[in-house]
């Protein structure tokens, strides 16, 4: 019919690129904003990993050939070796959620003619977070505890020979050629251990969450029921001086968690790389020092000597009545130094900050001492 094309030239366009309506947006995508909920299921602090090392590459086998030289013997290159698999620490990764499950290292290229070796196989380097403990059967293998640290965990294979490696005087023609070893295999757990200067170490509720919120730019959740906090984050307290101080929020403790009682085993693991420990306890209940002497029993029935490290008492929740009246009887009921404060009104939070950057001082001159570096963020 003769309307249908005018129809057509009548109608607009289905894209264009003049029309502001239709032009395509260029700008660049912000990535959608993830809550705090959101980012702990997404910290994994234990991981299965089967690693495989590259197969290694077959050996050549041809024979050198060219005009008015018949018998040139053989010419075949030996395989390449298979990539291994390599654990590297790096300080950008916080959690194991990016590390898969099996890693296969990259195969080693045949051998050519003329001699050519087969090319190697390249490393596959997986990065984990610093402090990441690396198990077999149950015995710790490796120790990533230093930025840039690498372990081999699976070794690539070696590559297969050419029959130029067999050629003798007993055998000026050989036509064996060998292929190439497959790469080795393992069965390897990821544990990690946080890795920070100071931890607080705390029942449920004690204003843990509260406290890091307080000192640094850290957002954990904050409720008012017990054990909201079940994955440890880390707050960086920055200073003038440009040092900064990382301190971790460890998950709540109870009675009888050295015993694994409300997972505590997995609570206390993260201590243990603390240099030094705030005990936090909570002024308002009837005889906070009874929380302090079970949070040590915990740690020391954990761990031989981790109740010792250079630690200083907390008493949060000054802003109520009760806790001005228990805060005298706590000083006299332990040696250690107790700073009173208020994480949610921020009352003498200065004297918390001064005095943690006290025991960081000691611990880098401690460290310093020793010949060894202390860790830096």
């Amino acid at each position: 019919a003769p309307w249908k094309p005018i129809l057509l030239l009548l109608s607009p366009p289905a894209f264009s690129t003049t029309c502001a309506r239709c032009a395509k947006d260029r700008r660049l995508r912000q990535k959608r904003a993830i809550s705090e909920r959101q980012l702990t299921r997404y910290f994994v602090d234990h991981r299965k990993v089967r690693v495989v090392g590259g197969r290694g590459g077959q050996g050549g086998c041809s024979f050198y050939s060219e005009p008015r030289k018949i018998f040139g013997g053989p010419d075949g290159g030996n395989g390449g070796d298979g990539g291994h698999v390599i654990l590297k620490a790096d300080q950008q990764m916080k959690s194991l959620s990016s590390v898969l499950p099996f890693y296969q290292g990259f195969h080693g290229e045949r051998g050519g003619k003329k001699n050519c070796y087969g090319a190697n196989g390249a490393c596959m380097y997986v990065k984990v977070p610093v402090g990441t403990l690396v198990k077999e059967d149950g015995e710790v293998v490796a120790d990533l505890s230093q930025h840039g640290e690498e372990y081999v965990a699976a070794y690539g294979g070696a590559g297969g020979r050419g029959n130029r490696f067999f050629l003798s005087n007993e055998n000026r023609a050989p036509v064996l050629c060998t292929p190439g070893e497959p790469g080795q295999e393992r069965v390897l757990h990821l544990e990690l251990k946080t890795t920070a200067h100071a931890g607080l170490v705390g029942f449920p509720n004690a204003g843990k969450s509260s406290l890091l919120r307080a000192i640094s730019r850290a957002k954990p959740a904050v409720a008012a029921y017990p054990f909201t906090t079940l994955n440890p984050h880390v707050g960086i307290v920055h200073y003038q001086d440009y040092e900064q101080i990382a301190v971790a929020d460890i998950p709540g403790l109870i009675k009888g968690a050295h015993l694994n009682r409300g997972l505590g085993v997995s609570f206390l693991k993260h201590i243990e790389r603390c240099r030094f420990l705030l005990y936090v306890v909570d002024l308002s209940v009837p005889q906070p020092w009874v929380q302090l002497q079970h949070l040590k029993h915990e740690l020391q029935q954990y761990e031989e000597g981790l109740a010792e490290r250079p630690c200083v008492v907390v008493g949060n929740k000054i802003d109520l009545a009760e806790s001005r009246i228990n805060l005298p009887l706590l000083r006299e009921q332990v040696s250690e130094r107790v700073i009173a404060l208020s994480a949610l009104t921020g009352d003498n939070l200065e004297e918390l900050l001064w005095h943690l950057r006290e025991l960081y001082d000691a611990y880098v001159k401690t460290e310093q001492s020793r010949g060894q570096s202390p860790v830096k963020w």
